[in-house]
């Protein structure tokens, strides 16, 4: 709503309001504060599609619980949502699926990586379409209380004492702290003159993405893990990939991102569909329902995320990749985090280690994922270096579930002295031969062991990774825990039900 012109103070500002930004604000008032949400745009408003995992439908989960929001805890779950909110549009996500390409060629049995996240659809993870989940997020926010205006352009930011004034078109607001959820070179870092710096062995990337209606299906494969479309897809090629994700409602969000030029949009997408026949037979009668957005530079990381006033979400704090879904659970880690912070009323250790912790995260995602894409050309090494992300994520989920977030406190483990992945990455990098190849696995399948709840690696599986209750059951006492313990979370989140 666009409403009366704003003059007014605020314990809280946030400035964008895509889910994270809806959800913050909503959790301030539920915590007592006064809060006001901008919105340059206005709902619903065309989003990249993005993809849940586990562990950030267990975090989401979390804040709904704890910050009594009980219309989010229906959105933890494709079946409870469907139940509860059909006229939301969402994709059902079984898994990861990983096509290696070679020009001309077509993928064989070796050349698929299927991780499977879920036994069955009903408790599966989902693609969200941003256009009516961030509406909804809007009118949730605005439920619990907070001031929300849209079609705000904001145009600068001062810090003075005891809070920070923004000001706009039709908007002088002053808040006592100030929280950007704008995305990549958002609102503060352009008012505040932040710097930008480089993200760690991270290629220079550009992306082309849209929307498609009529995609068809990839070709049936024997005895899969789960149905590979009903996934987020990924088709890999030397120099980057194409992503994939579906929704209930016809349209699929697809895009591009690579080490190469793509500037030439529509020319640029049609030559990678030429050079790999199953890509190009899938998107054969595909037809893109808008233009498609090309971002020349959408990796991103902010040289500050938080001053004595103010924060930028991980969002806004820096962007690395589509590649392996990182983004929501980076996010809602960081909206878990500026949610104590404002429990705190805003003190200012706690700030620090949000910052702190913000960065950590994005730099060892960074280092990663440009290990990954060093690694297109080299699939058996890819594999590999997906199994630490793999391994990470299921641990860190499963000790969750157990009640232990202490095994588990940040992304990628990446604080865990016994998980320190940097030794590996620069190793992948140098691997030349089959022989590396094999020894670089060797090497991985050791490493990720005391983590390994899902037999990551085990060779008899080539690739293809089910959910299955009795490899988590073996693992337990990886996460201090005995097999009954174990039972109970499989039981308590719906593994064995029907339906």
């Amino acid at each position: 709503m666009r409403g009366l012109p704003v003059s007014a103070d605020y314990d809280l500002a946030v400035v964008g309001s895509g889910f994270a930004g809806s959800l913050l604000a909503m959790i301030a008032r539920r915590l007592g504060k006064s809060v006001i949400l901008l919105e340059r745009a206005k709902h619903p408003r065309f989003a990249i599609g993005e993809s849940t995992t586990p562990l950030s439908n267990l975090l989401l989960e979390e804040l709904a619980t704890r910050y009594d929001l009980p219309n989010l805890l229906p959105l933890c779950k494709w079946g409870t949502w469907r139940r509860t909110y059909p006229e939301l549009a969402c994709g059902l996500k079984r898994g990861f699926t990983f096509y290696h390409h070679k020009p001309g060629r077509e993928p064989q049995r070796d050349d698929r990586l299927l991780v499977a996240a879920s036994p069955r659809d009903a408790i599966a993870d989902t693609h969200w379409y941003r256009a009516d989940v961030d509406a909804f997020f809007v009118s949730e926010a605005q439920r619990a209380g907070v001031d929300y205006r849209d079609e705000v352009r904001v145009y600068s930011a001062r810090e003075r004492e005891g809070g920070i004034t923004i000001e706009g078109e039709r908007l002088a607001v002053t808040a006592r702290f100030v929280v950007d959820a704008t995305g990549p070179r958002g609102f503060l870092h352009r008012a505040f003159a932040l710097p930008e710096l480089p993200l760690p062995d991270m290629p220079a990337t550009e992306a082309l993405f849209t929307h498609f209606t009529g995609l068809g299906r990839l070709d049936e494969i024997d005895n899969p893990p789960y149905p590979v479309d009903d996934a987020a897809v990924h088709h890999v090629f030397d120099g980057g990939w194409i992503w994939v994700l579906r929704f209930a409602n016809g349209i699929t969000s697809a895009g591009v991102a690579a080490s190469f030029g793509l500037g030439e949009g529509d020319a640029a997408w049609r030559r990678i569909l030429d050079r790999f026949p199953a890509i190009g037979r899938q998107f054969a009668a595909a037809k893109p329902i808008m233009p498609f957005a090309h971002s020349p530079r959408p990796s991103f990381r902010s040289g500050a995320i938080a001053g004595g006033r103010w924060a930028l979400l991980p969002s806004a704090a820096g962007f690395v990749d589509p590649l392996l879904s990182t983004g929501f659970p980076l996010t809602l880690l960081g909206v878990s985090r500026l949610a104590r912070v404002v429990e705190r009323d805003w003190e200012s250790a706690a700030l620090a280690d949000y910052a702190r912790q913000t960065e950590d995260e994005l730099l060892a995602t960074a280092r990663l994922i440009g290990a990954l894409y060093a690694s297109m050309d080299n699939f058996p090494v890819f594999v590999s270096l997906s199994l630490l992300y793999f391994a990470a994520a299921s641990f860190s989920e499963t000790a969750r579930r157990l009640g232990k977030p202490h095994l588990a406190g940040s992304f990628l483990l990446h604080d865990n002295p016994d998980f320190q992945m940097q030794p590996i990455l620069e190793r992948a990098r140098t691997v030349r031969t089959e022989t590396d190849s094999r020894s670089l696995n060797d090497e991985i399948r050791r490493f990720i062991e005391p983590f390994n709840v899902a037999c990551f690696g085990d060779p008899q599986r080539r690739n293809w990774y089910p959910v299955d209750a009795e490899d988590m059951l073996r693992a337990a006492p990886k996460l201090g825990a005995s097999r009954e313990d174990v039972a109970r979370v499989l039981d308590r989140c719906g593994f064995g039900a029907a339906g």
